[in-house]
């Protein structure tokens, strides 16, 4: 259950937690795993965090991890501000404060139980859906065909690189990965992650299509989809970058009477009824 749903907890008030391991993934992006220091932690794929520093402040991260993994609970944090540029100069052992998990509208889980899923990710919008990606791969058989387009602007800025290098090498799932930009080191597609949807093999009409990336890339991929005729109702996206306080009270992430913090932040895009430059 999410803290904002609970009564046990304070949905204003950080648990201390435990750093684990902290890597530098390029030259924004620090990966981080952390463990609660009472031990209690459920999420659902989709759910986020307030991560706090003392004297410093605190910022929304969505959950990169598994419920399905034991050993901690993984961010990867960009560094962009205060907070975050705090929380790059953490190492382990170091302590912060966790709120949450926070969010109602997360990842469907159960409803894409024997469905085909199609993830579209764009740069740092891997994080989020790696969640829900490594959810289905432990729970390989209760879904259907699944397929998986990354596009990232350049090469220097991919990370999870074993990850990926497992995922393309798998035979029961389909991986495609593009840059925007050609480099030496390059051998695969160059050019928008859009590229990608034509060489899906599943059913785009009847899959579920899980999208997560920078704003620009939302429209476009929805204006590509609707070339599919995908019905708006299979397709979910992940709004957490609009987010601030968490819990609904600053106004930040309202989105046509939504809030991203409370109501998401995956939301099914039929909910929305707001056009793609909109979101």
């Amino acid at each position: 259950m999410c803290q904002c749903c609970s009564t046990e907890k304070d949905i204003y008030l950080p648990q201390l937690a435990t750093i684990q391991k902290v890597k530098l993934m390029n030259d924004t992006e620090l990966y981080v795993r952390f463990t609660m220091d009472d031990g209690q932690f459920d999420f659902i794929p989709g759910h986020f965090v307030e991560v706090s520093i003392a004297g410093v402040g605190e910022a929304p991260i969505t959950i990169s991890s598994s419920p399905t993994q034991k050993d901690g609970i993984e961010l990867v944090v960009r560094r962009i501000g205060n907070v975050t540029k705090a929380i790059h100069n953490l190492r382990a052992g170091d302590k912060i404060g966790i709120r949450g998990p926070l969010g109602k509208g997360t990842y469907p889980v159960e409803e894409a139980k024997g469905r085909n899923l199609v993830f579209i990710c764009g740069g740092i919008g891997l994080v989020p859906q790696r969640s829900f990606i490594n959810y289905v791969l432990d729970n390989r058989s209760d879904y259907g065909e699944v397929t998986i387009l990354l596009g990232t602007k350049c090469f220097p800025q991919r990370f999870f690189h074993a990850e990926i290098e497992q995922w393309a090498a798998r035979k029961d799932i389909k991986f495609l990965e593009t840059i925007d930009e050609m480099h030496d080191c390059w051998n695969g597609n160059v050019g928008v992650v859009t590229t990608l949807i034509p060489k899906i093999e599943s059913e785009l009409k009847s899959s579920q299509i899980l999208i997560c990336g920078p704003p620009i890339m939302y429209k476009f991929v929805l204006m590509a989809l609707q070339e599919e005729e995908v019905p708006h109702e299979n397709i979910y996206l992940n709004l957490e970058r609009k987010m601030k306080c968490g819990v609904g009270k600053c106004g930040h992430c309202q989105i046509n009477g939504f809030y991203a913090c409370i109501d998401g932040p995956v939301f099914r895009y039929s909910d929305l009824k707001v056009a793609p430059e909109a979101i």
